[in-house]
């Protein structure tokens, strides 16, 4: 009985770490927000048929230390010429058990944006423009792949979600001096804090765990989202900077993806547990389907990931800090186009040092059930 009770208390920390991969972007580089759905997914796998499983995330960033490549340009900060982003988001997440290896999950994100800047607002001046609402919704389902004996020194799920356009993709901010000193006028803010991106998607994701003994557990988690549209619609203005970003005028729909691992060790202390892992994210520079036109900063960070969590009863808290250790902003379409021998173009982007994920998951039990049937 105290085996089996280790094992539960094992499997509900370790799955509440694993998708914590799916984060707003860490700058520039506009990685749209999933984590909340991961927490509320692998939650999920752990209730019996007809349960629920609640959950709300918040996280937080602020971006300002430029790359080109892998390359930093401190000389940003020191001249007071670096763009920052703050952001801060909220996940509301709820799945649902149809059979103890079928699960259903809704997540809607919510967002709040400040990016402060001088090159968008006539270079002379630093101005912030803000956004903020509902971001683009989730819908989906998994299934655990394993079940029983089979599932004892670990288990493997697949899933696909519906990404829903049901954030503003032309959300709006004063801009100041575009039009001469001391004009103001209303534009699109820039790609990296719209709360959505304007496109039907397709998420495809995978993750698993395998129990090493001495309460050790490896994890993985990972997806991949397909955004089939080109653009959306909305004005970068970028064309007014230099006729070589003409290609650059419209935004971008992009694909992302998001792969993270490590291994977690129960404490078994008040239901307490800490995880290490590593996680690499980002936004390619072509898409799977469709064309490549548009603005985008395709980039990649891979970070170590440390976590801690404490479960109380059915409540669950949980801390996740992943710190980049490499981050690269890879070259654009129109990077590769517009370079030529004499003139070598590679665009930056401005990543942040570290994310703050916090998150708080609430389990709805059915009475007199095993906790080893979803196996």
């Amino acid at each position: 009985m105290k085996n089996k009770l280790s094992l539960l208390i094992s499997c509900t920390l370790i799955l509440f770490f694993l998708p914590e991969i799916r984060t707003n972007a860490q700058g520039c580089v506009a990685i749209r927000q999933f984590s909340g759905i991961g927490n509320s997914l692998n939650q999920g796998e752990l209730l019996q048929q007809g349960e629920w499983n609640l959950l709300t995330n918040y996280r937080y960033f602020r971006s300002f230390r430029h790359f080109k490549g892998s390359h930093e340009e401190p000389d940003r900060v020191t001249n007071n010429t670096e763009v920052i982003n703050w952001s801060h988001s909220v996940d509301l997440n709820i799945s649902y058990a149809f059979t103890n290896r079928l699960y259903g999950l809704v997540s809607l994100p919510f967002v709040y944006n400040e990016r402060s800047s001088l090159y968008e607002h006539g270079r002379t001046e630093r101005h912030t423009s803000y956004s903020q609402g509902i971001a683009d919704m989730r819908i989906g389902a998994g299934y655990w792949l394993l079940s029983g004996d089979n599932a004892k020194n670990g288990n493997m799920a697949i899933g696909a979600s519906l990404k829903l356009p049901t954030g503003n993709y032309n959300a709006k901010s004063s801009f100041f001096n575009v039009n001469g000193p001391g004009s103001q006028e209303r534009r699109p803010v820039d790609q990296s804090i719209q709360p959505g991106d304007g496109g039907f998607g397709l998420i495809v994701d995978t993750q698993g765990l395998r129990f090493l003994g001495k309460e050790f557990v490896l994890f993985y988690d990972g997806f991949y989202l397909i955004n089939p549209r080109t653009t959306n619609g909305t004005r970068t203005f970028r064309e007014t900077l230099s006729p070589v970003l003409s290609n650059e005028a419209i935004m971008a729909v992009p694909d992302q993806f998001a792969l993270r691992a490590g291994i977690f060790k129960s404490l078994f202390v008040h239901g307490m547990g800490i995880s290490l892992g590593g996680r690499i994210e980002g936004v390619p520079v072509r898409d799977l389907f469709g064309g490549d036109e548009g603005f985008r900063r395709p980039g990649y960070v891979i970070s170590i990931e440390p976590g801690f969590s404490y479960m109380i009863n059915n409540l669950t808290i949980n801390l996740n800090v992943p710190v980049a250790l490499h981050r690269n902003r890879t070259r654009s379409v129109t990077d590769i186009a517009a370079s030529t021998p004499d003139n070598y173009r590679h665009g930056d982007a401005a990543f942040a040092d570290y994310l703050l994920n916090v998150g708080l998951a609430w389990r709805f039990v059915k009475k007199e059930t095993s906790p080893f049937n979803q196996f």
